[in-house]
């Protein structure tokens, strides 16, 4: 790969252009086993400095706001103050807002602009998504008002009063503590206006990472040591809530591709290993299916270990341990890059648990308080695994283990030219960005290295099935194939993992701004595998006529099918009638 140019891995744009999508994805998949996205080095030096503003940023303007610390140069004096992790709490939270945290920049295929959320979310009339329009008062509708541009900057402003907070509040039983902590109350009207504006909003609530920084947030409500145990505790919920997501089929597939992508491990023989057989059999290797149980294993147990009466010393390592493992997923680059979030586990491991790994259970009424939040915290996670389809994976802290709900979208040109014309803030799609910056023949290559990304995870094989019965048997010329984040990054302003941002209710919006004609624009919705069932629900809807079709498909059906396959069979369980699936490439199990 080049510094500024990406790799294309030898393909001749002129020959490989000829052939049909699955044709021109296979190369693309085979060489992502070997090389990844084949992102170019400048790309891994912004993220690089983008790690290294937001950390250091946050923990200056903690120091610079914050009368009473040591000086500057003694870095160890009140780098580890809990003053200083309760701002970077306020902080992080403000620049997940802001747009410039995770959903940011080339490898979500956000180019130009590199970041949506401020630039969306400070503009009227840009698309917003209420949560429960039709249960909520004042809150339908999906045109942004002014009152949701002040809800946003209120939000803002609230974040800032809270990181000016000065350190009043004691810090009672932190022996480590030179300085005291935030007032609690400085939080309120931050979380107060993210809960109104969510409620007209749900992309910004979700961008703003509520789920981890609005629930620390809350902790800091809670007098010293009592704050330090609902803290702990809900990073353990983060934990478990990641531990329980990762057991199923689907995430030794995540592991071979984000670590085929792995911008430090690059010797083309170890990530080949990631693969049962390279190239032709680009299923999981019992590698990859390791690694991702003795993930599963580890962050299950581990939390256990960190609330044992260790010895300071024996903390400190298991504290290195858990540090390593954030590590690792830090400098992998995962696409979508939570980077700023395995930065901020990384320092409230040495925080909460490095310095005060012996404050634990203390049996205050705040203690009680916090494990039945704790409890209720994994009643959500329960419910967001039996029941997907109801539940934000973000909400329910699923988070990125192959198994979230997603979508394909199928876009006539004319389509296309609609959405340019008529959704404000709309940059265009990533092809159209990538154009500018690369010409037509490499976008093209580009953007079917983003079909590679998506078929190389198990439900891949069921959109690309699906996506072709929603276009029609002439869905190779007739339409272009778009990934539903992909949908909804430029429309919205965010992206990240959230199939239930590209539903119907997008869909619906797209469809009152923009008019398309029926068959014009269609989408599979796949739904993420319920715990506790062996399938997955999908929808084919089109935006002008509705739901076309309703069904089911078997997980074991995906996960044996290379990625580039598009006969996965599926269970049809309710279709319209006027609806006649011109291409069939499955056999429909009635």
């Amino acid at each position: 790969m080049g510094l500024i140019k990406p790799d294309l891995n030898g393909i001749d744009h002129d020959s490989w252009i000829r052939g049909t999508r699955v044709e021109r994805m296979r190369p693309l998949i085979q060489a992502w086993g070997e090389a990844g996205f084949g992102t170019p080095e400048s790309v891994f030096f912004l993220y690089a400095f983008k790690i290294a503003a937001y950390f250091l940023g946050g923990v200056l303007l903690a120091w610079v706001t914050t009368p009473g610390m040591a000086p500057l140069m003694d870095v160890g004096g009140w780098l580890l103050e809990p003053i200083v992790w309760q701002k970077l709490v306020v902080f992080t939270l403000l620049f997940e807002i802001t747009g410039f945290g995770c959903g940011s920049g080339p490898l979500t295929l956000r180019f130009l602009p590199p970041i949506g959320g401020l630039l969306y979310w400070l503009r009227p009339g840009t698309i917003r998504l209420a949560p429960w329009p039709d249960v909520i008062p004042l809150t339908g509708g999906t045109k942004r008002s002014i009152v949701d541009v002040l809800l946003y900057v209120g939000v803002l402003g609230g974040g800032v009063f809270a990181l000016l907070s000065p350190a009043t509040a004691p810090a009672t039983g932190l022996v480590h503590a030179q300085v005291g902590l935030m007032e609690p109350w400085r939080v309120l009207p931050m979380l107060g206006l993210l809960v109104v504006l969510g409620l007209r909003d749900k992309t910004i609530f979700l961008a703003a990472r509520s789920e981890v920084y609005g629930m620390f947030a809350l902790t800091t409500l809670l007098p010293a040591t009592d704050w330090l145990f609902a803290a702990k505790l809900g990073m353990v919920l983060i934990w478990w809530g990641a531990a329980v997501s990762k057991m199923n089929h689907h995430f030794p597939f995540v592991i071979a591709v984000m670590q085929s992508n792995h911008p430090i491990l690059r010797f083309k023989a170890i990530k080949r290993l990631n693969y049962r057989n390279w190239p032709e059999d680009m299923r999981p290797s019992r590698l990859a299916a390791f690694l991702a149980h003795a993930a599963t294993v580890f962050e299950s147990l581990m939390p256990l270990v960190l609330f044992l009466p260790l010895p300071h010393e024996v903390m400190l390592v298991v504290v290195g341990i858990w540090i390593l493992f954030h590590l690792h997923i830090l400098v992998s680059l995962p696409m979508g890059v939570p980077l700023e979030w395995n930065v901020f586990m990384m320092y409230s491991l040495a925080i909460l648990f490095g310095m005060y790994g012996d404050i634990t259970y203390l049996g205050t009424l705040w203690n009680h308080v916090s494990l039945l939040a704790f409890v209720g915290g994994l009643t959500v996670l329960a419910l967001g695994n039996l029941y997907p389809e109801s539940w934000s994976f973000l909400i329910a802290m699923r988070y990125y283990a192959g198994n979230w709900a997603t979508s394909m979208w199928t876009v006539a040109p004319s389509a296309i030219a609609k959405l340019d014309r008529n959704i404000p803030g709309w940059p265009g799609l990533a092809s159209k960005q990538l154009t500018t910056l690369y010409g037509a023949p490499t976008a093209a290559i580009l953007s079917h290295k983003g079909y590679a990304f998506r078929a190389m995870h198990s439900h891949g094989r069921a959109l690309f099935t699906l996506a072709q019965v929603a276009a029609g048997k002439d869905h190779e010329t007739s339409h272009v194939f778009i990934d539903g984040e992909f949908i909804a990054g430029p429309a919205l302003g965010w992206n990240f993992g959230e199939g239930h941002l590209h539903d119907e209710q997008l869909m619906a919006a797209l469809q009152e701004r923009c008019h398309f004609e029926p068959g014009e624009v269609r989408a599979v919705m796949l739904e993420g595998q319920p715990f506790h069932k062996p399938f997955q629900r999908f929808r084919i809807v089109d935006a002008a006529e509705g739901e076309l079709m309703r069904g089911e498909v078997l997980v074991k059906d995906m996960i044996e099918r290379q990625p580039w396959a598009t006969d996965v069979p599926y269970r049809v369980v309710s279709q319209a009638p006027a609806f006649t699936p011109s291409a069939d490439p499955a056999p429909s199990v009635g």
